[in-house]
């Protein structure tokens, strides 16, 4: 790395003794993951009573910045089909390795400029092991857990996979399902309801996506492996489409920056 000119990012997180040894388990993860889909780990540093940890930069900041903007942007299904794809040879890679990511959603999901997609934050990855090939801590984000999570069940790398269908659904409709409920309701209603499907509005291979993906019962929920083949991604575009979404959206965000400086004046 050229540091006189390469710009990073810099994570800062608290020193806890109490959480020590989650800090140093989640630098191990990030520093053993080599992707092209993954945020490249750097360095850390310990700096007073923080550590510093030194990622590569992503410029175009998190998806969930762009789905804030859902109802001025056009997210069309080819830049939901690219980045259902770049998602899922990130989680192909990370499943590979038997290990569980287990807060998939659109804060976690990173942009670059020119339009790459990147997995980050691994605070709650999992590693499983031969004789410990499932878990059942219920760790996460609530409207994105799956069933067998929220319930307590032992679970598997499908977790992943169901929290990536409520991403995908997020990109299609602008906010994950129960979004206006409180936390505790919207459980409630995934282990009962599941996830009610899309509108017949979006194209049957993504609703066919999404369904693969939020399965009740996991035994029945695609695989990364399985959801590489689906011909919904078929349909995705270049980077130069995602490349695009990204630029609209930091158009808005400063033409809002701009007219709320002139109303503040």
């Amino acid at each position: 790395m050229n540091a006189a000119s390469e710009k990073v990012a810099v994570k800062i997180m608290a020193l806890d003794n109490n959480y020590e040894e989650d800090l140093i388990t989640e630098i191990d993860m990030m520093n053993t993951l080599k992707h092209p889909n993954i945020v490249k780990y750097l360095s850390s540093y310990k700096v007073g009573n923080d550590l510093w940890v030194v990622m590569e930069f992503m410029g175009g900041g998190n998806l969930t910045s762009i789905l804030e903007l859902h109802a001025q942007l056009n997210i069309s299904e080819e830049c939901i089909a690219r980045i259902m794809l770049e998602s899922l040879r990130a989680l192909e890679y990370i499943h590979s390795l038997h290990r569980i990511h287990r807060d998939i959603k659109s804060d976690n999901i990173l942009l670059s400029l020119s339009g790459n997609v990147k997995l980050a934050d691994f605070g709650y990855t999992v590693q499983l092991t031969e004789s410990k090939n499932k878990r059942n801590t219920t760790i996460g984000t609530p409207y994105w857990e799956a069933p067998e999570v929220i319930t307590g069940d032992l679970y598997d790398a499908k977790v992943d996979i169901w929290s990536l269908g409520v991403m995908a659904l997020e990109m299609a409709e602008g906010e994950p399902p129960y979004m206006d409920l409180p936390p505790l309701t919207a459980l409630r209603l995934i282990v009962v309801d599941g996830i009610p499907p899309l509108s017949p509005k979006f194209s049957q291979q993504l609703r066919d996506f999404v369904q693969a993906c939020l399965e009740i019962k996991s035994s029945q929920r695609a695989s990364a492996q399985e959801l590489l083949r689906h011909p919904f991604l078929l349909k995705s575009c270049n980077l130069d489409g995602v490349k695009k979404l990204i630029l609209q959206a930091k158009e808005i965000q400063k033409q809002q920056e701009d007219n709320l400086a002139v109303f503040l004046n």
